[in-house]
């Protein structure tokens, strides 16, 4: 009995209608209005200032509208949970990453994902370019670093390290700098930015460096740095293998910023595909 009516109130609700809501629910407008008003007799409120021309939620009417629609969200979870129990995942999912990231992480991982769902499709775009997800049709972005459009659902994923190093034959040449400060006075490899970024007295610290050479592409400045070009500052997926090989030797260990969150991205959604939750999970398991 508790039940009865809370659908077609939700229906009205949204909708600002009782026609459109009876239309949505396929069932008669008649049936929608006496579901309402009985159930506005049983809490014994009014759930809605009603015309001819509008339907409105009044103010008890929407203190009770966001319980009744986290409980039917709630309902919704639970049967696609059960559901999925059963089903394989299915369809297409449009993605986009970081370009060198997407290269080098997640793209291989989406192989071995869609390798084991046969029936999953994807369409990747890597780009370093902040896509609006909405706007242009993607169910998931990848991001790196802090989070600036509060508008979208995030899980983390995983972290990476940034590192400053150098080739030995460079050290040799220059000598080692033992302070942030001391890098003005050495030959810097940069990327698109004029700035490095540290962590000094467990505060967060950018300073400004002028470039020997500059390129947009880590690939390139992680060759002039194992050329002994000079120091660079760069990801850990560009240079852990010439670090743990000894080719590049890593600096200024003690003013390493923290680590960048990796982040998975998609609309809110309360009706997320069964497909890119598995493919967002599978990431994260895969990423730690």
């Amino acid at each position: 009995m508790q039940w009865e009516g809370i659908s077609e109130f939700v229906f009205v609700a949204e909708n600002e209608s009782f026609t459109l809501a009876s239309k949505k629910m396929a069932i008669s407008t008649a049936q929608v209005s006496r579901q309402i008003s009985a159930l506005e007799n049983r809490l014994n409120i009014k759930l809605f200032y009603r015309t001819t021309r509008k339907v409105s939620l009044t103010e008890e009417g929407k203190v009770f509208y966001q319980h009744c629609r986290s409980v039917l969200d709630g309902l919704d979870a639970a049967e696609r949970a059960v559901t999925n129990l059963k089903s394989k995942p299915q369809g297409k999912i449009k993605l986009t990453a970081p370009v060198t990231y997407g290269e080098k992480q997640i793209l291989p991982l989406v192989n071995n994902f869609v390798k084991q769902y046969i029936d999953v499709e994807v369409s990747a775009y890597l780009s370093n370019r902040q896509i609006d997800l909405a706007e242009d049709g993607y169910d998931l972005a990848i991001r790196v670093g802090k989070l600036s459009d509060s508008s979208m659902m995030a899980k983390k994923l995983g972290k990476r390290a940034n590192y400053v190093c150098a080739a030995p034959s460079y050290l040799e040449n220059h000598g080692i700098p033992h302070s942030i400060a001391e890098l003005s006075q050495h030959s810097c490899l940069l990327g698109s930015s004029d700035y490095w970024h540290f962590s000094e007295l467990d505060k967060e610290k950018s300073i400004r460096l002028k470039a020997r050479l500059r390129y947009n592409n880590g690939h390139c400045l992680t060759d002039a740095a194992l050329k002994g070009l000079g120091i660079v500052q760069l990801p850990d997926y560009y240079v852990e293998q010439h670090l743990n090989s000894g080719e590049l030797i890593s600096l200024l260990d003690n003013y390493r910023a923290p680590d960048e969150s990796i982040w998975a991205v998609y609309p809110q959604n309360r009706h997320l595909s069964p497909r890119i939750r598995l493919l967002v999970d599978y990431l994260a398991e895969q990423l730690v």
